[in-house]
């Protein structure tokens, strides 16, 4: 059974009812990928790390993310993988702090761990988050610029940048669709493209399907078996 929709949290929820209706041996594999943002964000947080342990000898532990597009599926789950690792996460809120807060409140309750919120709202307060991460991840609407080169260029904390828009503008500024890795501001901060994400991100999804098929027995899958397998597959 494959869950999909474009709530993060429902999905979730779902998954966990159809889990506990069921026992042997009327049992059933379960996956659950609303709109493909477990698997992308699984992608996403693992290209980064990839990137932060082989340039910047730093893993994601302690390291302090900011989160853009936050309030989305994407956004949501990469929150939540990066916070699961021991990251000091910051979801920032493109139309203030409310809903960003909501959902640092529900990423509290639902997985044990904390997570800030941010008002994004204006170029201002964009750059002032921005000069306190060290690691950014975008996924935002597609086609919105997010992030401008000057606002990214100052950054100068800044390790490591991904974003998962593929739709032009991309949203950050001067970031190449296949970056994996390339120096993106002077500072020496690294970008990740959305096509270098992409790429791990159908190895993933696909490779999930098929360990379902391949199982001797039922499994359930989540954005935790999507980050693992990620990492795996990355390198």
């Amino acid at each position: 059974m494959f869950f999909a929709g474009k709530n993060a949290v429902l999905a979730l929820d779902m998954l966990a009812t159809a889990k506990k209706a069921l026992f042997p041996p009327f049992e059933i594999s379960l996956f659950a990928d609303p709109a493909g943002s477990f698997t992308t964000a699984a992608a996403m947080v693992a290209c980064a790390e990839k990137t932060l342990k082989k340039e910047k000898q730093r893993d994601l532990k302690g390291v302090k993310v900011a989160v853009f597009g936050a309030t989305g599926v994407v956004g949501f789950s990469a929150a939540v993988i990066a916070a699961l690792e021991g990251a000091d996460v910051t979801l920032v809120g493109y139309d203030g702090i409310n809903r960003v807060a909501d959902a640092a409140r529900d990423i509290k309750a639902r997985f044990g761990v904390d997570v800030r919120a941010a008002d994004g709202s204006d170029d201002a307060r964009k750059s002032e988050i921005l000069g306190a991460a060290e690691m950014v991840l975008c996924a935002g609407r597609a086609g919105v610029r997010i992030l401008s080169a000057q606002q990214v260029a100052a950054a100068s904390r800044l390790l490591v940048a991904a974003d998962v828009n593929a739709v032009p503008p991309a949203a950050i500024e001067t970031l190449d669709m296949h970056a994996n890795g390339a120096e993106l501001t002077p500072h020496g901060a690294l970008g990740i493209g959305p096509l270098a994400i992409g790429n791990v991100k159908y190895k993933t999804e696909s490779g999930l399907f098929r360990k379902m098929i391949e199982a001797s027995k039922a499994v359930c899958f989540d954005f935790r078996d999507a980050f693992a397998l990620a990492r795996e597959l990355n390198g």
